[in-house]
C-alpha cells in the first residue's frame, strides 16, 4: 500500500516526473529504475516501494499525463478561452517532455503501447459525447469510429514530428509552429472541410446500394433425404452410401 503521507506523494511525483523525461528520451526497453531513480534524486527502492515494478510506473505516467492534457482540454470550456489559448501560445515549450514521452511511448508496439493509445481514445470518447449532449458537437453516424479518427489525428504530429519539422521549417513544440497550426487546426475542426454535401451524399448513396447488392441470401431449404438403395452390390445404380452392415460398404 502506498503511504498518504504528503512528502512521499511529493517524492512520488518527483519519480513520475523522472520517469516520464527518461521514458520519453530514451524509450520503455533502454530506461532503467536505478536510472530513474538516480533522475530523481532517490534509491531504486524507493520507486520500487512507491510504484512495484517498472510496467507499474510506466501505467502511473500514462494515467497521470492523460488526466493533465484533457485537463488542460477542458479549459477550453471556461470563459476565459482567449487567455487559455494565448498562455499556451506563449510557453508551448512547457508541454515537450511531454510530447516526446507520448510520441515514444504510443510507437511502442506493445501492450504499454496499445493501453496508452486506448486511455486517449476513452477521453476522447468522453470528451466528444458531452459535447454532443450539450450541444457543442455535431453527432456522428459512428460515433466509436468517430472517436478513432479524431484521437489518430490529434497524435500524428507527435508520431510524424520529424516530417511535420521538415514541413514547418521548425519543431511543432516550438513556438512558431504552435502559432501556425492553431487556426488551420480549429478551423478543420469548426468548419470542415468540403462546403457542400454532395461528396457525402453520393458516399451514403453508394453505401446504401452496396448494402442491397450485398445483402445476405436467404436461407435455402435442406434438400430431402436421400431414399437408400436395396440393390445388392453388382447393380449399376447402387446407393453411393449403403446402409451399414450391407456388403456394398464391406
Amino acid at each position: 500500500m502506498r503511504s498518504t503521507r504528503p512528502e512521499d506523494a511529493t517524492t512520488a511525483a518527483r519519480i513520475r516526473d523522472a520517469a516520464v523525461a527518461r521514458f520519453g528520451a530514451h524509450g520503455y526497453a533502454d530506461t532503467t529504475l536505478r536510472e530513474i531513480a538516480a533522475d530523481a534524486g532517490v534509491s531504486a527502492a524507493l520507486v520500487v516501494h512507491h510504484f512495484g515494478s517498472k510496467e507499474a510506473l510506466r501505467q502511473a505516467c500514462d494515467d497521470w499525463l492523460v488526466r493533465e492534457l484533457m485537463g488542460e482540454k477542458d479549459r477550453l470550456d471556461q470563459p476565459a478561452v482567449a487567455a487559455t489559448i494565448r498562455e499556451w501560445l506563449d510557453d508551448p515549450g512547457r508541454f515537450r517532455t511531454s510530447i516526446d514521452y507520448l510520441a515514444v511511448m504510443l510507437a511502442d508496439d506493445t501492450p504499454g503501447g496499445a493501453r496508452l493509445f486506448d486511455l486517449l481514445l476513452d477521453e476522447t470518447r468522453a470528451m466528444l459525447e458531452r459535447g454532443v449532449a450539450d450541444g457543442s458537437m455535431r453527432d456522428s453516424s459512428d460515433p466509436e469510429l468517430r472517436a478513432v479518427l479524431i484521437t489518430s489525428y490529434g497524435l500524428a504530429p507527435l508520431l510524424l514530428r520529424s516530417q511535420f519539422a521538415r514541413v514547418l521549417g521548425t519543431p511543432i513544440d516550438s513556438a512558431a509552429a504552435v502559432r501556425r497550426m492553431t487556426l488551420p487546426t480549429l478551423e478543420f475542426y469548426t468548419h470542415g472541410l468540403y462546403a457542400d454535401a454532395r461528396l457525402l451524399d453520393a458516399a451514403r448513396e453508394a453505401l446504401d446500394a452496396a448494402s442491397e447488392t450485398h445483402a445476405p441470401e436467404p436461407r435455402r431449404a435442406d434438400p430431402a433425404p436421400r431414399v437408400r438403395s436395396d440393390k445388392g452390390p453388382g447393380n449399376p445404380v447402387q446407393d453411393p452410401d449403403p446402409p451399414v452392415g450391407d456388403p456394398a460398404r464391406d
